[in-house]
């Protein structure tokens, strides 16, 4: 039904949980956001205590001692289901995150969760508005919102929005709005901000060469097409189904689901000019023993090394994988 763990920087796995059957949470597909007390949150995609026989999913808490709570089991009347977002939270640890089913529309819904559990429904998704907000969100200093969602907006193929402190919702963007859809359609991973405001994001297809692309959102809503992937003949990758991760510098970094040498992923780097550079093809080592086909964001930290996540390895279980640029 699903793990927490903890690894180590010495390549030590300690299990901190294994989840239950319901009306326990299961099935945690999104990361965990952490506490400045050690505690951990996260969402799981079924699990808790209304919906089908396997539930709705559950947002829950583990404390540093081991110990489980479901602070909330979505699928109960109109409430949103199958959550797939890591939670981001406030300085009053509201927790926030998207739902990519069920609301009153049953197109996705944004929420609040509150330390003790009490959930408030910010934003109820139409479909024309967009819908199916899987990835996660973040927030600015002034308490308003970005995310994405994979269908809907004006062309059907998602967008980019923000639901501002107030509670204004606003479309910042509709994918597919060029011929041939060469500004990207349907993005799959959440944003990030750089300190102008300005927006940066992926779109698992579309683009120049059908592929995908990273793309900036400027504060005007003008969009940017910073790469498109897929260029024939070039061991770029493809399908960029995972966030960003932004360095100091302006340099984004991410990984396509396949693509590069061996055609099984890459991690790449987009510097602030818009310059590509695959960083690494998956797949490079015998069995795929550096893993394949990543599909998760990256993690940097203050040294610059990018931490992931990629299926196989020498288990053919799956790998965390380190990458020094």
């Amino acid at each position: 039904m699903g793990t927490v763990f903890k690894l180590t920087a010495t390549s030590i796995e300690n299990r901190l949980y294994d989840f239950n059957l319901p009306p326990d949470a299961i099935l945690p597909y999104a990361g965990l956001y952490q506490d400045a007390a050690g505690n951990l949150y996260g969402t799981t995609l079924k699990g808790g205590s209304f919906g089908p026989p396997n539930g709705s999913g559950a947002v829950f808490k583990l404390d540093v001692a081991g110990n489980e709570t479901v602070l909330h089991s979505f699928g109960r009347g109109r409430d949103g289901s199958s959550p797939n977002s890591v939670l981001i939270a406030d300085a009053k640890g509201n927790l926030y995150g998207t739902a990519g089913d069920g609301g009153r529309y049953g197109a996705g819904m944004l929420f609040k969760i509150t330390p003790d559990g009490k959930e408030t429904k910010l934003y109820q998704f139409i479909g024309l508005d967009g819908g199916v907000p899987l990835p996660s969100l973040i927030r600015d200093a002034q308490g308003n919102l970005f995310g994405t969602t994979i269908d809907g907006g004006a062309h059907g193929y998602g967008t980019a929005f923000k639901f501002a402190k107030n509670g204004t919702y606003t479309i910042l963007y509709s994918f597919c709005s060029l011929q041939n859809c060469t500004d990207g359609l349907q993005p799959r991973a959440g944003l990030v901000q750089d300190p102008s405001g300005n927006l940066f994001g992926t779109t698992g297809q579309g683009g120049a060469n059908g592929q995908g692309t990273v793309f900036e959102i400027t504060q005007s809503g003008q969009e940017i097409v910073l790469h498109s992937f897929g260029s024939v003949g070039s061991g770029d990758g493809r399908w960029p189904f995972a966030g960003l991760v932004r360095d100091p510098m302006g340099n984004l970094y991410g990984t396509t689901f396949l693509g590069g040498a061996n055609d099984r992923g890459t991690v790449f780097k987009v510097d602030s000019t818009g310059n590509e550079t695959v960083l690494h093809s998956f797949c490079s080592q015998p069995k795929c023993a550096d893993g394949n086909q990543p599909g998760d964001r990256l993690f940097r930290d203050q040294a610059g090394n990018l931490y992931g996540v990629a299926s196989l390895g020498a288990y053919q279980a799956g790998v965390i994988f380190k990458l020094t640029p």
